[in-house]
């Protein structure tokens, strides 16, 4: 199945049916009086979160959903029947906004959370509620309302609590495989990461983590060369980056020092918030480096490179020193989930005392 975490689409809520000006006329009831009932309420358009879900490709080539239009109104004091409701489902992390204005309308980020799109017009009135001491067979009725209709852009950002981010062939894709069940593609040529990949990690029996794959980042990225830019929202929601670097590249021509600093520039050039996030250097491929040689690469590395929050040393082909940063990375998201929990508590308290 392809990726698709992008698409347009129009929703249409129903039409409200008509209210009905109708008269009862049965025998032995001369004098029956006004009987048309209200029409029935259009249908809504409501979106839910679905973690069986994981692209939009189903909203690549379907662009108008309809929700049905209510009935019109009988005689007998009978009501129309309401519109369905339309139930459309998306990834979780879907973000949805009006396309026409660029307003967030929804952050569907918990499996099952639904957000009404669009309303369902009002039914009419039947003339049943225009009757009155002085007027015993009222005429009047109203007509249903038309259904909301937007324009709608959907964004789909992966739920990940670790996201990596490097050039191509900086070996992503070798290391979500040593360190989870995730099989990605792996090959000796660019860009053989085609689409995000998720990858479970699990630490201990109850600890856990997702970490998220993207293609990788070229320079220029941030305006449109290569692939990566097209994925970059899907760091977004991460809590920590992870910038792998190749500390041994084939071409003896390349400089380790300056592609890391055009992945950090990539990212500042496309959303500040995203340069803000804790990004630890990981340092990859030691494994092709002489062992005596490695401390000394590393150390000239950093000392070019300038200062890091911090840094790890690996080789993700044969999983060396991956267990040590899995434990680190474990231990960063316990304690901010510790912090935020701290947070809430905070903010309860303050608000009871308010009360």
């Amino acid at each position: 199945m392809k990726f698709f975490d992008e698409a347009r689409i129009e929703v249409i809520a129903g039409k409200g049916g008509d209210g009905a000006a109708t008269f009862r006329r049965e025998q032995y009831v001369p004098r029956g009086g006004p009987s048309g009932g209200d029409g029935g309420h259009g249908g809504s358009v409501i979106a839910i979160a679905d973690r069986n879900i994981n692209t939009l490709i189903d909203y690549r080539y379907t662009r108008i959903f309809r929700a049905q239009s209510g009935e019109s109104g009988r005689s007998r004091d009978c009501y129309g029947r309401g519109g369905e409701d339309i139930l459309l489902r998306f990834p979780v992390g879907t973000v949805i906004s009006d396309n026409d204005t660029g307003e967030q309308l929804a952050d569907l980020n918990e499996d099952g959370k639904q957000v009404l799109l669009v309303s369902g017009g009002r039914g009419g009135l039947g003339n049943i509620h225009f009757k009155s001491s002085i007027n015993r067979a009222p005429r009047q009725r109203t007509l249903g309302q038309e259904g909301e209709r937007r324009n709608l852009h959907l964004e789909l950002k992966v739920l990940a609590d670790v996201g990596l981010a490097g050039l191509p062939n900086a070996g992503k894709s070798t290391f979500i495989r040593s360190v989870s069940a995730a099989r990605p593609k792996v090959a000796d040529y660019p860009f053989t990461t085609l689409a995000p990949n998720l990858g479970v990690v699990r630490t201990t029996e109850r600890r856990s983590f997702v970490i998220a794959d993207i293609p990788g980042l070229i320079e220029g990225a941030a305006e449109g060369a290569g692939l990566g830019h097209r994925f970059l929202r899907h760091l977004q929601r991460t809590h920590l980056l992870l910038h792998l670097v190749d500390l041994a590249p084939f071409d003896t021509e390349v400089d380790p020092v300056h592609d890391a600093r055009t992945i950090v520039e990539e990212l500042r050039k496309y959303d500040e918030a995203l340069y803000a996030k804790p990004r630890w250097l990981v340092l990859n491929k030691l494994d092709l480096i002489p062992l005596e040689e490695r401390a000394t690469r590393v150390q000239a590395f950093l000392d070019a490179f300038g200062p890091v929050e911090r840094h790890f040393e690996v080789s993700a082909i044969n999983g060396e020193g991956c267990e040590k940063l899995v434990f680190a990375i474990q231990d960063f998201l316990d304690a901010q989930n510790a912090q935020t929990s701290d947070e809430i508590k905070d903010i309860n308290e303050s608000q009871r005392t308010a009360e």
